[in-house]
């Protein structure tokens, strides 16, 4: 009953709506060339062109319309966390989940329970209720994607969580019908494009939940599968894979899900290598046919700078930058990764002009910007960071006051930022030491800075000459070991990096001997732990790896960004495993 419960029952005001609505509706055919047109319009950047073609009445009429406006509405919503457009999107999708329901077959009762007990087949569902079906669940799992942003309390989480599910079993009966329609016309060689498109969706829907639920370490996932979840990642990557290779409408959608998994999701919560090969691979067509595309242009620069090649990614992010004026939101993704660029290089100066515009434009993560302005600014010459005008110790007291709270709880990320910003609001501040690197390292930026050995040797000097300040401090604070130990922590993986194995050994050795007298950096023991389990890895002894590696798992807890170091301790531990 419980699939039947989330896609035949959901007896709300929508479905009223939806029920009592005109029985109009556009030709599926039709639609679908029209979505097309659209998506075209806005892989050329022209955002509006595409949301005026989706706009219009039809909206009510095609669940291709609806779903797609929508979906266009959603993206501009997660990128500014602007209220106006937050409630702009939830009412563009409550719209189209309207529009779905009056298209998505009716199920009575005594069809329910006969469907539990034969199955449904697939010839009881037209064309057009099974596109109906599938964009349903799609729009179901935008909103609850926007669900955790308007409603931040538990409450809030536990709607979107439901709806999210409720998303995923309509994935999963439309993954059902494709495989029932496969099997009952096996052997034939033609496929209608409805059909093919139908495909791609589901390929898209069904991967992505595998490849997200993928990611969780295992404690969380044998919850997750408990409350009717499912995992898989080479499943995921599979569909997903077979969604691009389509030529469907969600073809770009499937290719921007690999993308972002291969090009961020594994560097950052990974073990800082992403499929870079493949991401080319994937990218290039769409390189071909929109040369000039603000996502294409993107991309093409994050590669570039993966493979460590930062000055065609400041190009390529400067090209992004100039494609469109219509979505400064994407102008701030490239704010972001070219203050990274700048920062891997030492450039400071630059890299502080991209943090203040960030500070200064976007409102996703103010607390973090902050953050990293002041880090920045703390690595800068003093004649440097006087011509700023701005002075470090205000900028670190203002990160406290700058976080956000999702559901009652910090972001990890903030929290840590906070936290290591809090030294300034002592009477005497103690000055952080190296912070910008510090942070290079919990967005995983030391495997970018490894692919240079030259810009590796330039970071270890850095971080020697820090090492040496602190040697010679005459007056150490009461942040001395802390500050001590982040330095061996930062110097072993640049040595790791740079082939000097033994050396990085003892630097992670350092931290865990001192364990004990670290008094505020609690995150440093399981972290070199962990990163101390790579480095075994790297010597070819896997066994003391998995051990190493095990014993950061378990062995510690509460400590800043511990739910980081699992996920990367998941993917390290599947990695050797494999």
């Amino acid at each position: 009953m419980d699939r039947m419960d989330e896609i035949t029952f959901e007896t709300t005001k929508d479905e009223e709506l939806a029920s009592s609505s005109m029985t109009s509706k556009v030709d599926l055919k039709e639609a679908l060339s029209e979505s097309f047109k659209a998506l075209n319009l806005f892989l050329n950047n022209n955002f509006f062109g595409a949301l005026e073609l989706l706009k219009p009445c039809r909206r009510k009429d095609s669940v291709y319309h609806a779903m797609g406006y929508s979906s266009i509405m959603t993206m501009q919503a997660g990128m500014t966390f602007a209220p106006k457009d937050i409630e702009t999107a939830i009412d563009a999708l409550e719209e189209a989940i309207v529009t779905c329901q009056r298209f998505r077959r009716k199920v009575t009762f005594v069809e329910a329970i006969s469907n539990m007990i034969t199955g449904r087949t697939v010839e009881q569902m037209t064309e057009d209720e099974r596109h109906a079906e599938l964009c349903y669940a799609e729009v179901l799992l935008l909103r609850a994607t926007l669900a955790f942003l308007e409603d931040e309390s538990v409450i809030g989480f536990l709607k979107g969580g439901m709806k999210m599910r409720a998303s995923y079993q309509a994935f999963r009966h439309c993954q059902d019908m494709l495989n029932a329609y496969k099997t009952q016309t096996e052997g034939q060689k033609t496929e209608s494009e409805t059909f093919k498109n139908f495909a791609g969706g589901v390929n898209m829907g069904i991967g992505s939940f595998n490849l997200m639920l993928s990611l969780f370490p295992t404690r969380v996932l044998r919850l997750l599968e408990f409350l009717g979840f499912a995992g898989d990642r080479e499943v995921g990557l599979s569909e997903l894979r077979e969604g691009a290779a389509t030529g469907s409408l969600r073809s770009i959608l499937s290719t921007l899900t690999l993308l972002m998994f291969h090009l961020y999701v594994s560097v950052i919560l990974g073990t800082g290598e992403g499929n870079v090969a493949e991401a080319e691979t994937l990218l290039a067509p769409y390189v071909a046919e929109f040369p000039n595309g603000a996502l294409m242009l993107f991309y093409t620069a994050r590669i570039a700078e993966l493979k460590g090649n930062f000055e065609m990614a400041q190009q390529k992010f400067g090209e992004c930058i100039a494609a469109q004026q219509e979505w400064h939101q994407v102008h701030h993704l490239c704010y972001w990764e070219l203050m990274w660029c700048y920062s891997f290089q030492q450039n400071w100066t630059e890299a502080y002009r991209y943090a203040d515009l960030l500070c200064k434009e976007s409102k996703w993560s103010q607390a973090i910007y902050v953050f990293q302005k002041a880090s920045i600014l703390s690595m800068m010459t003093e004649e440097e960071a006087k011509a700023t005008g701005e002075q470090v110790e205000d900028l670190f007291r203002s990160v406290e006051g700058l976080r956000l709270r999702l559901a009652g709880k910090s972001i990890p990320t903030e929290k840590f930022a906070a936290r290591k910003a809090r030294r300034y609001s002592d009477p005497k501040p103690s000055k952080l030491v190296i912070p910008a690197l510090e942070m290079m390292y919990v967005w995983n930026g030391f495997s970018i800075v490894g692919k240079s050995p030259v810009m590796a040797e330039a970071i270890l000097s850095t971080i020697l000459k820090a090492e040496d300040q602190l040697a010679n401090d005459p007056k150490p604070s009461e942040y001395h070991t802390d500050d001590q130990c982040v330095v061996q922590m930062l110097k072993g993986l640049t040595l790791r990096h740079l082939g000097r194995l033994t050396e990085a050994e003892a630097c992670f050795n350092y931290v865990i001997s001192n364990e004990k007298n670290i008094k505020y950096d609690d995150y440093l023991a399981p972290f070199v732990t962990y990163e101390l389990g790579l480095l075994y890895n790297l010597q070819g002894d896997a066994k003391k790896a998995v051990k190493c590696i095990e014993n950061a798992k378990l062995n510690y807890k509460e400590y800043s960004m511990e739910s980081r170091l699992h996920f990367r301790i998941h993917a390290a531990l599947s990695s050797i495993q494999h």
